[in-house]
């Protein structure tokens, strides 16, 4: 590695240099990676800059239940300023990273602003890959950002409003239709509480339809969901799920995603006005500048101490790392802890290089995988370790809650969860609309969705209301 005496200096052309003598650490990323890196350099004899294109630090896991309505989008959201604010070494830029020099140690940001480095960490996760169909994204979206999440609630709301008001028995079936493509967490999570919701939230709402009699379809292309875990974890959420009235579909492939539905491998044709997107994630195109050896995700093939080989000054984190796992040599899952541990040792090494001492490889701890497909039921493995059902179910309820950033999300979502089980009811079910799309077209959940997400994550949330980059969708673990 180059030390810190031959680091390339500031450029003063760049109007970025500075007075101050100490190294500068620039850090992609405020997720789980991001932020635990930020804060273990908090209170060190270096400035820390890190940057972001969303003001706030999400809890990616519970990103589901905002989008399925159990949840208000600032419950599993805290701003990015407001956490590192007594790190007086640390700065936190609203900001989008456009592309990296590795060679000159610079990072260019939206608005032609420059950033020189001495140290780069890239945590800026992963993005939805719709296997060369990006058309696809138009009419199935993903879920990765809070806008997302918005988007995914109104079209799901507005499915329901629609068919309240549509006599023709087909076009009503297709409304209360809902296909979620890909059997990782995401998925899983997503159809068990559009099935809950259908069937207990929204059941004694409406006067022309049965909301219980909606049709939801989950389709995995791998022969079973939940490839991840033990195959007897998997079987056991497969008939948790189609207790939920949930069909699943396994080893089917889809080949045409349109505004009426999906196209599956065996010409099957699934006629749903709602289709969301949970099958296919890649590496942020942040990883495309490093300069360096990519897998097929777009992940980088780190040294044992999560650097880019050649640029010992440049670190990767979680889900963007292509990193053995020594149980079976698999990469690591794109899960929080991940994110978190390589967070915490690339940070504690550019502390150890400062004091002049060796790195220390990254050793993973892997502390297990857990999901949860719906009320009193979820799956737990973690080793030889595996629980299902109520006792799974509370478990993953009580490590979420220790896992969220900060006492008010902690005690906002603990309350919403004990409402909504008590009273089988949602909280977050307001639909917002731009004034000009009051009417009959804000019905159909393929007109105008997106102005009307951005309405309500700019005043459910507080932050801009802006669509999700490549270099900034954030990863939904087990995906």
């Amino acid at each position: 590695m180059r030390g810190l005496a031959g680091s390339t200096p500031m450029h003063d052309a760049l109007g970025m240099r500075s007075h101050e003598e100490r190294p500068h650490v620039v850090i992609l990323g405020g997720g789980f990676g991001g932020l635990a890196a930020a804060r273990k350099l908090g209170g060190a004899s270096m400035r820390v800059t890190l940057v972001d294109r969303s003001n706030h630090h999400l809890f990616q896991p519970l990103l589901y239940q905002v989008a399925t309505a159990l949840l208000p989008a600032p419950d599993i959201a805290a701003p990015l300023r407001n956490l590192l604010s007594e790190h007086g070494n640390v700065r936190v830029l609203l900001a989008e990273a456009q592309r990296v020099d590795v060679d000159a140690r610079v990072v260019e940001l939206d608005h032609g602003e420059v950033l020189a480095y001495d140290f780069l960490i890239v945590a800026t996760g992963l993005k939805h890959h719709y296997f060369g169909n990006p058309e696809w994204e138009r009419h199935a979206p993903g879920l990765k950002t809070l806008y997302e999440a918005l988007e995914i609630r109104n079209r799901v709301l507005l499915a329901f409003e629609a068919a309240e008001r549509i006599s023709d028995p087909e076009q009503k079936r297709a409304f209360l239709s809902f296909v979620v493509v890909g059997g990782g967490a995401t998925g899983v999570e997503l159809a068990g509480q559009l099935s809950e919701i259908s069937r207990n939230a929204l059941r004694r709402d409406f006067s022309t339809i049965d909301p219980s009699s909606a049709r939801i379809v989950l389709v995995e292309g791998g022969d079973r969901i939940f490839r991840d875990y033990n195959p007897k974890l998997s079987a056991r959420a497969r008939r948790d799920l189609e207790s939920l009235g949930v069909e699943v579909r396994t080893s089917a492939f889809v080949t045409e995603i349109d505004g009426a539905g999906v196209t599956l491998a065996s010409a099957e044709r699934i006629e749903a006005n709602t289709v969301l997107w949970a099958a296919g994630v890649r590496a942020s195109s942040m990883t495309e500048f490093l300069d360096t050896e990519l897998d097929e995700m777009g992940r980088v093939k780190v040294t044992p101490f999560c650097t880019v080989p050649g640029h010992d000054e440049v670190a990767v984190l979680g889900d963007l790392i292509h990193f053995p796992h020594k149980k079976d040599g698999r990469p690591l899952p794109a899960v929080a802890q991940v994110a978190l541990q390589s967070g915490k040792l690339v940070a504690e090494n550019i502390l150890r290089r400062q004091e002049g001492e060796p790195p220390k490889p990254f050793e993973y701890f892997d502390k297990g995988l857990m999901a949860t497909i719906g009320r009193n039921r979820a799956i737990v493995e973690s080793g030889r370790f595996r629980m299902t059902g109520l006792s799974a179910w509370i478990t993953w309820l009580f490590i979420h809650i220790a896992f969220l950033v900060g006492f008010r999300n902690r005690v906002a979502v603990m309350s919403q969860w004990i409402w909504a089980y008590v009273t089988n009811k949602r909280g977050s079910r307001v639909v917002f609309s731009h004034p000009k799309e009051q009417g009959p077209t804000v019905l159909d959940p393929h007109v105008s969705v997106a102005p009307s997400a951005a309405e309500q994550v700019t005043s459910e949330a507080g932050i801009p209301a802006a669509r999700p980059s490549d270099a900034w969708a954030w990863s939904r673990p087990d995906d």
